[in-house]
């Protein structure tokens, strides 16, 4: 049986770039931040940012964390960012 590659969330690349900028740190600082210099150059990140990588799930929790919300507003692309980084408080999908 062949493997079908799972859908990428549109709006994944933009997302990544936007918590980076919001939390004010480089690529190298973000690197940091989740806690992966030893495991990823910031080239990585910047595949991520623009598109031509989608990061693993475990590195997407990590950036969840770090911007303070829940990993489903990553991956769903009607659900948009806080403003502001990291959130006050922790949203969840349906909440206001």
């Amino acid at each position: 049986m062949g493997r079908m590659k799972r859908p990428s969330p549109l709006n994944l690349a933009e997302k990544l770039l936007q918590i980076r900028e919001g939390l004010g740190l480089s690529q190298n600082g973000m690197l940091r931040k989740l806690g992966l210099e030893d495991d990823y150059a910031r080239t990585a990140i910047s595949s991520f940012e623009r598109g031509e990588k989608e990061p693993p799930l475990t590195v997407l929790l990590r950036y969840a964390e770090a911007a303070n919300i829940c990993l489903d507003m990553l991956a769903d692309d009607a659900q948009k960012l806080p403003s502001e980084m990291p959130a006050r408080k922790r949203r969840h999908k349906g909440s206001s």
